[in-house]
């Protein structure tokens, strides 16, 4: 062999059984329970401690080329490994990846940078439609994009909101490629009255934000996505799924036969809007707001029955001296967004799995192998089979620490989640046999040891809802 990942718990099912990962060419070449007449150059010792499949974020904006100083490829990538995270699938606006020239351009921005692999996203916008641009789409289709995005709500001036019109045309356009189409799903018309009526009002409390885009933005929103999918056929995706509405509204249509999944945040199964805006005020802000411990609790059991998918972090950090809290800047003026992609192993491990509100398969399956499946790199990642990359999270459960965001790997020193203890704690991040990160040394691996990875196949999730006493 290459490469040993020595002395591990492997997940089989909701057991942990003890064995060593056999690595040969960067990829998995067996899991044995004995070392005995194997030998390597180089042996990772896993110290007893759980291996998970490589961890996948598919949900991060790094902002390579037109804002490096919020994050760059350089410091969102170590942020990534320094989390347990090995690969990242990243958004499409800024840079924006509307077309094959810019796919190439961001590409070629990014090459020699990352420490973790890396996929991209793909875009679609209103302008797109108005324009004709359309059958750009296929073109980002070949060149491998994971998913597409489409904003319901203004994001940056590089990619301008659909209105439901061009979003149903969109539907019908991206469709057939069977790729899945994303969601940001906030109904633009009830969030622009709300914010200027409170604005109009004189309200400046940071809770004020999390007033203006009310829980029916978000439920109105997913029932137009569930009846685009529905009338099309297309693979819908919501992204940060923040709400109870939301939950009950996809694990509806998934037993109606939709064909739709979802994901949420860390920061939605912890956090409430009246505690930590009070407490962080725009470091707490972010789109969707945070919420309340009614939606807490339903996204926990959205994620326990599979009515949630799999987890995103919505990494998207801002600086803070002339974003977050310039001079004369409030609540209304301050960018929406937080760093997210160092914490998600941890906060999982600590609140799902310590927990008990993920069984040992699910908690693998929310982290790793769904958004594998979801964005068409499975096999190749999300799993510890004969053949896959050999990215491994190795995580130490029993392992307590403080948030501290001066440790933080990300450009933006700050996170809503400071002060919180967390049990859970990663010991090694391992990318196609490499050692990236490691507990006590910090990043090992050097700039652009990180690989682009393109879409491998066009795979829909198995539907799964699992129905039990409520």
């Amino acid at each position: 062999m290459d490469v040993v990942i020595s002395n591990v718990e492997i997940p089989q099912g909701d057991r942990r059984v003890p064995g060593h990962i056999l690595v040969q060419g960067g990829k998995i070449a067996g899991v044995v329970s004995s070392l005995d007449g194997i030998s390597a150059p180089v042996v990772i010792d896993g110290g007893g401690k759980l291996a998970l499949p490589g961890v996948i974020d598919g949900h991060v904006h790094f902002n390579e080329i037109v804002y490096p100083d919020r994050e760059d490829y350089a410091t969102g990538t170590a942020s990534a490994a320094a989390g347990g995270v090995t690969t990242i699938v990243d958004m499409p606006d800024l840079p924006p990846v509307r077309s094959a020239e810019q796919f190439h351009a961001k590409l070629e921005a990014v090459r020699g940078k990352a420490v973790v692999d890396y996929a991209f996203w793909g875009g679609a916008t209103g302008e797109d439609v108005r324009e004709g641009w359309t059958d750009r789409i296929q073109e980002l289709v070949d060149l491998g994009v994971c998913s597409f995005k489409l904003y319901m709500t203004p994001s940056v001036p590089t990619y301008p909101r659909v209105d439901d019109g061009e979003m149903l045309f969109l539907f019908e356009k991206i469709g057939p490629t069977g790729l899945p189409i994303g969601v940001h799903a906030e109904n633009f018309a009830i969030v622009d009255f709300l914010t200027r009526k409170l604005r109009a009002e004189g309200r400046l409390e940071p809770v004020a934000w999390a007033e203006a885009r009310a829980r029916i933005a978000e439920r109105t929103a997913i029932q137009l996505v569930i009846e685009f999918s529905r009338l099309t056929g297309a693979r819908a995706h919501i992204v940060h799924m923040s709400t109870r509405d939301g939950v009950e509204l996809v694990r509806q249509a998934k037993a109606q036969g939709v064909n739709i999944t979802a994901e949420t945040c860390p920061h939605y199964l912890y956090l409430t809007a009246q505690d930590a805006m009070t407490r962080f005020g725009a470091f707490a802000k972010i789109a969707p707001p945070l919420r309340s411990q009614e939606d807490i609790d339903a996204l926990w059991e959205g994620l326990a029955d599979g009515s949630v998918d799999f987890m995103g972090t919505d990494h998207a950090p801002y600086v803070i001296a002339t974003e977050k809290q310039a001079p004369g800047m409030d609540i209304w003026t301050s960018l929406p967004g937080i760093p997210a992609v160092e914490t998600l192993v941890p906060f999982m491990v600590s609140e799902g799995l310590n927990k008990g509100r993920l069984s040992l398969s699910r908690f693998v399956q929310v982290l790793s192998r769904a958004s594998a499946v979801h964005y068409g790199l499975y096999p190749k990642k999300g799993s510890l089979e004969v053949g896959a990359d050999a990215d491994v999270t190795i995580v130490d459960p029993q392992a307590s620490w403080v948030v501290d965001p001066a440790r933080m790997h990300t450009k933006s020193k700050y996170t809503p989640f400071e002060g919180v203890t967390l049990t859970g704690q990663v010991v090694k991040t391992i990318v196609r046999g490499q050692v990236v990160y490691e507990r006590g040394r910090d990043v090992v691996a050097p700039r652009g040891s990180g690989q682009f990875v393109p879409r491998q196949r066009t795979q829909a999730l198995e539907r799964w809802l699992r129905y039990g006493s409520r």
